[in-house]
């Protein structure tokens, strides 16, 4: 079979051009079925020169098609979103502003931020960091990793560990209301653990491919959303330039120069693939985006930490830890927005 990564590509471009605002129309709702299924014919008679056409044209008439579909209702689990909200706002920080910014981290909820705690982020080049994205799924999965330590080794241990971690991943996905970034994290995660059970090799375009085509099928308009589109570019930047970046420096990985350098090179090589799209959209571009991200993200990764761990347990240090680390973050960014 063809390459993921092409199959991946003709599908998308079918998109791209489909859910275009001139090309929508009631009989591709009709049409759509058909080169799928004719992709599953080629499949079976070998005509494999034949199917990234075949699926350029599933593509396109997928995406003329969704104009047709109804608008996204809510999910069930999104209640469960707000009942960690209000099991935040139990805790008792000295600060109420320390459960509106875990509120944000953890359920996307932002409006019991205040306006002064918005313009930081703001200016600072830190917005990214109070939408829900993949960076927050993807601190959730290093901590959720680490938890599930305690299955063990043995082949039924991890089998159950990468289940659970995949679960964990999906009701935080549907709680939040699924984000494109999110959705495309969540991928990745299910994408990865397959991998592990299947004791196959995880190459990183591979897993972008698949994550890439998979949303596009379920949710062809999501092409659309400047999140999504975002979201792809930064994780092409971090699988396609990050490593040749990080091998600039001849360091040993626990060289504490080392890592620091490859904590900047990944937020560069980021900012290399959404600064143009971040240009055209917006205008605008983070002047301050390296110091931001190397004091900011981990800040973040410890105050959602120790936020867990005060949801968990809201007396002790565990809700002091979290306020510490907020009010850390926030200081931070004060003075990175004045510079």
């Amino acid at each position: 079979m063809r390459r993921i990564e092409a199959i991946s590509a003709a599908t998308t471009f079918g998109v791209a051009l489909g859910v275009l605002p001139f090309m929508a129309h009631p009989l591709a709702a009709v049409l759509a079925p058909l080169p799928l299924a004719l992709c599953f014919l080629l499949l079976m008679r070998g005509r494999r020169e034949m199917l990234l056409p075949t699926l350029f044209f599933a593509g396109f008439f997928l995406g003329a098609a969704s104009s047709m579909l109804p608008p996204t209702q809510a999910g069930p689990l999104t209640a469960l979103g707000e009942r960690l909200r209000g099991r935040i706002d139990t805790i008792p920080f000295r600060s109420s502003g320390t459960a509106a910014l875990l509120k944000a981290f953890l359920s996307g909820w932002r409006e019991d931020l205040s306006p002064e705690v918005r313009a930081v982020f703001r200016s600072s080049g830190a917005s990214h960091l109070l939408a829900l994205s993949g960076l927050h799924i993807g601190i959730l999965y290093t901590i959720l990793s680490k938890l599930a330590i305690v299955t063990g080794n043995s082949p039924a241990g991890r089998i159950i560990r990468s289940v659970l971690i995949v679960l964990a991943a999906l009701v935080f996905t549907l709680m939040t209301g699924a984000s494109p970034s999110i959705v495309r994290a969540f991928l990745f995660i299910l994408a990865s653990e397959t991998a592990k059970i299947c004791h196959r090799w995880r190459d990183p375009m591979k897993v972008l491919s698949f994550a890439l085509m998979t949303q596009l099928v379920l949710s062809p308009r999501v092409i659309l959303s400047v999140g999504f589109q975002l979201s792809y570019l930064a994780m092409c930047g971090i699988f396609i330039l990050f490593p040749i970046m990080k091998e600039w420096f001849p360091g040993k990985e626990w060289n504490p120069l080392k890592k620091l350098w490859d904590a900047a090179v990944l937020s560069i090589s980021c900012q290399l693939f959404t600064a143009p799209l971040v240009w055209i959209r917006f205008h605008s571009f983070p002047r301050h985006f390296l110091i931001t991200n190397l004091l900011a993200i981990p800040l973040t990764t410890l105050t959602l930490s120790f936020g867990i761990l005060a949801v968990i347990f809201p007396f002790g240090w565990p809700p002091k830890a979290a306020e510490w680390c907020a009010d850390l973050l926030l200081k931070c960014l004060e003075i990175i927005s004045t510079m």
